[in-house]
C-alpha cells in the first residue's frame, strides 16, 4: 500500500489545479472561500479518514523533507528580488519577532499570575507537564529540531512529550486553518483598526535578455537540491544554503527565469500541503483537557498580541497571520499561507520561517530559565 499515499497526493493536486482554473461561477465560488492549498491540506485527510488508514509513517514525508520541501524553497527564493525584500522594511521582522517573543514570555508570566490555580499546582507541577512546556516553544518557533534538543535540555519524560506531540499536532493543524482565513481578509482588518498600511505595488523584473529555457532553470534547481543532500546533513542547513543559493541565482544570473521559478514554487507547495494533510488524523484525543486549554489561551494571545503590535507599528494585517505562521507552522505553512493572499510574498514568508528555525532553540532556553 506504499503506493497509495502517493495516488492520494497526486490525484489530489492534479485535481484541485485544473479545478481552479476552470471558469465556473460556483467552483470560483468554492475557492473564494476555500484556497485551493487549503483544499489540498485538508483532502488526503479526509480520504485518509474515510479509508481508515494512518499515513502519518508513510516514507512520503521523508521524501517530502528530503525532495519536495528543499526544491520548493529553492524555487521561491530564486523567484524573489533583494530589492523587494528590501522594499518590504523592518517592520514585518519586528512583528514576528514579537510573536515569538510573546510564545516564550507567556508561559512564565501565566505561572506567575496564577500560581494557585488546580492547572499550574497540580498539571503543570505535580503531572510534570511544565516539562512539556519548552519543546512547545521549541516546535512553535523553531520546528522539529528545537523541539527535541529542548526535550532533552529539560529532560521531558516520554509520556508528557507523546502528549506534547498529539495536542501539537491537533492545533498547528486547526491554526493553519484560521490563518488561512484570516489572511484573506486581511484589507477588512486593516479597516476595523484603522490600518493605513497597504500592500506594495508588485515589482516586475524588466529582462533584459530573453530568459532562459524552462528545461534548463528545472535542471539547476534539482542540481541545487541534489548538491546539497549530498553535502549537508542537517535540514536546518539545508534550508540556508538552498535559500542562499535561491538569491544568488535570482538576483546574479541575468536571464534568469522568474516567472517559470515562482510557477514552480505555487504547484510545488500544493504537493507539500497534500503530503503534509497525510498527517492530519482526526482520532488524535489522548491528552490532558487542561493543559490542552493552556495551549489555546496561548497560541490567541499570541495572535491577539501580534495584531496589537501590528496597530502599534501600523503595518498590514497581512504580515499577522505570516509571521504567526512563521513561529507556529514553520517552512512549509508560512509560504502556503502567504500564498492565499499574495504569491510574490511567499519568499518573504520563507525568511521569517528561516529565521524562526535559527531562533527557535534560544528562545526555548528563555522560557526555561524563566519558568525554573
Amino acid at each position: 500500500m506504499s503506493w497509495l499515499p502517493w495516488g492520494i497526493t497526486v490525484i489530489t493536486v492534479a485535481a484541485i489545479y485544473l479545478l481552479d482554473r476552470l471558469e465556473n461561477k460556483l467552483i470560483k465560488t468554492i475557492f473564494e472561500w476555500i484556497p485551493s492549498i487549503l483544499l489540498c491540506y485538508i483532502i488526503p485527510s479526509i480520504l485518509s479518514h474515510v479509508l481508515d488508514l494512518d499515513f502519518s509513517q508513510a516514507s512520503i514525508h521523508d521524501v517530502s523533507k528530503d525532495f519536495f520541501i528543499p526544491l520548493t524553497i529553492v524555487a521561491v527564493m530564486a523567484s524573489l528580488s533583494l530589492a523587494q525584500l528590501k522594499a518590504i522594511g523592518y517592520r514585518p521582522i519586528l512583528l514576528f519577532l514579537a510573536g515569538s517573543l510573546f510564545i516564550a514570555l507567556f508561559p512564565a508570566a501565566f505561572i506567575t499570575f496564577f500560581s494557585e490555580t488546580e492547572l499550574v499546582e497540580t498539571t503543570l507541577y505535580t503531572n510534570g507537564f511544565w516539562k512539556g512546556i519548552p519543546p512547545i516553544v521549541g516546535s512553535w518557533i523553531g520546528g522539529s529540531t528545537s523541539q527535541l534538543v529542548l526535550k532533552e535540555l529539560v529532560e521531558c519524560p516520554e509520556g508528557i512529550f507523546l502528549s506534547i506531540l498529539v495536542m501539537d499536532n491537533i492545533l498547528v493543524n486547526v491554526w493553519t486553518i484560521l490563518m488561512f482565513q484570516t489572511i484573506k481578509r486581511s484589507d477588512s482588518l486593516n479597516s476595523a483598526l484603522g490600518i493605513t498600511d497597504r500592500l506594495l505595488p508588485e515589482t516586475i523584473r524588466e529582462a533584459q535578455h530573453e530568459p532562459m529555457p524552462k528545461w534548463f532553470t528545472l535542471l539547476m534547481l534539482l542540481a541545487f537540491v541534489l548538491a546539497t543532500h549530498l553535502l549537508f546533513e542537517t535540514f536546518v542547513a539545508k534550508v540556508v544554503v538552498l535559500s542562499l543559493l535561491g538569491l544568488v541565482v535570482g538576483n546574479f544570473l541575468p536571464r534568469w527565469n522568474f516567472r517559470f521559478s515562482l510557477k514552480m514554487g505555487g504547484i510545488l507547495i500544493l504537493v507539500v500541503m497534500a503530503i503534509l494533510g497525510l498527517k492530519l488524523r482526526f482520532d488524535l484525543f489522548g491528552f490532558d483537557p487542561s493543559f490542552f486549554g493552556f495551549l489555546v489561551i496561548w497560541l490567541l494571545g499570541h495572535f491577539l498580541f501580534m495584531v496589537f503590535a501590528a496597530k502599534l507599528m501600523n503595518v498590514n494585517m497581512a504580515w499577522v497571520p505570516i509571521a504567526s505562521m512563521a513561529n507556529v507552522g514553520g517552512i512549509a505553512t508560512a509560504p502556503a499561507v502567504t500564498a492565499a493572499y499574495r504569491k510574490n510574498w511567499m519568499p518573504h514568508a520563507i525568511i521569517l520561517a528561516i529565521l524562526s528555525m535559527a531562533t527557535g532553540t534560544f528562545w526555548g532556553m528563555i522560557t526555561i530559565h524563566l519558568i525554573r
